[in-house]
């Protein structure tokens, strides 16, 4: 096996210069750094992740924590933030932080503090207080792919600009009964459903229209028993939903088929997100890149370690409308056209 040795005796160096000048030392000039890093690519040679460490502080490693590792989002964002790693040569650490878990609480107490990584990447966690002051506690670059907080690092779509186009886009087609399903039912908080729900809010009470909000898990079979309620109530039954996400809206429209309400016809219903179903479903979504978003957290946290006096910063992404064939004019407006705007031109 090729040591370091070898790559100094290749570079004409000492070990210790060959070592400095593969661990990045601004002791070494670029002319010698460039010879000893073509030495060692011509002998074949990987630095020790162990002997590196020692010698710089860092152990190249970038910790991921998140709370679902199996669902659409997170695995999406996941493969986004191991693109950038494996290009920068760095190793990730994954834990697992499904809420309300006791391996959630030995994330935070536990394998944090023991700081097996030179920078964080938090993935949808929205922390409580305690876990929150944990992170901070650390002592590492963090940033936040959803979530965050105020003088923190973290990357996100625009929920609130997400919501707001979903229910335009539903106005402009004349819909006047749109309903928000997902999301906790008390709407505060920090949270992504909040702050959508408050998107929609906003928008409904711009039009003069009363919003309504059925709470509902943010799942699936959450959004299919939320609209079994909601739609089999005949006094009730709005003409089109915004759902929290896609997941809800898909759940919404299976309920819709088993209550033999049409989809469009008779139900318009929007999505948030863009799963990976959602073409599937013909359902029309405002659609977000999770895959970008994770490559921008990883990218965000490469640059923490390289300048760590570098000032925190969010980066907002925008939605787009995608139009699919969820969503059609309200009930005796079918001549409504739609503009690229999301105005309605009769």
């Amino acid at each position: 096996m090729t040591g370091i040795a070898d790559v100094a005796r290749s570079a004409g160096v000492s070990k210790a210069t060959a070592s400095r000048a593969l661990s990045g030392s601004s002791q070494v000039s670029d002319q010698t750094r460039r010879r000893v890093r073509a030495a060692a690519d011509a002998l074949g040679y990987v630095p020790s992740t162990s002997a590196v460490s020692l010698a710089t502080g860092r152990t190249r490693a970038v910790g991921v924590v998140m709370p679902y590792l199996t669902r659409w989002f997170f695995a999406e964002v996941l493969e986004g933030i191991q693109s950038v790693l494996l290009r920068e040569g760095l190793d990730l650490t994954l834990y697992d932080a499904r809420p309300g878990t006791e391996g959630r609480a030995r994330v935070f107490e536990d394998f944090l503090a023991r700081q097996r990584f030179d920078g964080l990447i938090a993935v949808g966690l929205e922390p409580d207080d305690h876990e929150l002051e944990r992170l901070v506690s650390i002592g590492r670059p963090v940033v936040s792919v959803i979530g965050g907080g105020e003088g923190t690092t973290s990357v996100a779509i625009d929920d609130l600009h997400a919501a707001r186009r979903a229910t335009e886009h539903l106005l402009a087609l004349g819909h006047t009964d749109v309903v928000f399903v997902g999301g906790a039912g008390d709407g505060r908080g920090p949270s992504v459903d909040a702050i959508r729900l408050e998107g929609y809010r906003d928008t409904m009470r711009e039009a003069g229209l009363l919003p309504r909000h059925v709470a509902a898990p943010t799942s699936l079979p959450g959004g299919y028993a939320a609209a079994v309620d909601l739609l089999g109530d005949l006094r009730e039954r709005p003409t089109a939903l915004v759902a929290v996400c896609d997941e809800v809206a898909i759940g919404a429209m299976i309920a819709a088929r088993r209550l033999g309400i049409p989809v469009p016809a008779a139900l318009s219903v929007v999505g948030i997100d863009d799963h990976e179903y959602a073409e599937m479903f013909a359902l029309t979504t405002l659609a977000q890149n999770p895959r970008e978003q994770g490559a921008a957290a990883a990218r965000l946290l490469c640059a923490h370690l390289g300048d760590p006096d570098l000032a925190p910063s969010t980066e907002r992404l925008q939605a787009r409308l995608v139009v699919r064939s969820s969503t059609a004019p309200a009930p005796g407006r079918e001549g409504v056209m739609v503009s690229d705007t999301g105005l309605a031109r009769d």
